[in-house]
């Protein structure tokens, strides 16, 4: 199947969505791992490609963006709800 995220950078622990996914509906990795979508995620949002334990780091484009406020679940959408962007590195 046809990859419906892409991942920016290797280093990236977040996948951006190409498409809407509903709660339970697939996404399909690059690398051809299939996970559900824990919750609706909107088109060009991110989505935890691994587990994150809170006050973990969140990385797209290979960069911090910002550290997660709770525990965040593989397939978990990555948003202002559970996202601090205050949190980075360096601030």
């Amino acid at each position: 199947m046809k990859p419906n995220v892409v991942i920016i950078n290797e280093e990236d622990n977040v996948a951006v969505m190409l498409e809407d996914v509903k709660e339970g509906e697939a996404i399909h990795l690059p690398d051809g791992e299939v996970i559900a979508a824990r919750s609706d995620i909107p088109y060009s949002h991110k989505v935890a490609v691994v587990d994150i334990k809170a006050g973990g780091y969140v990385y797209k484009y290979g960069e911090v963006i910002g550290e997660v406020k709770e525990k965040v679940i593989k397939g978990d959408w990555i948003h202002t709800h559970n996202l601090d962007i205050e949190a980075k590195i360096g601030k």
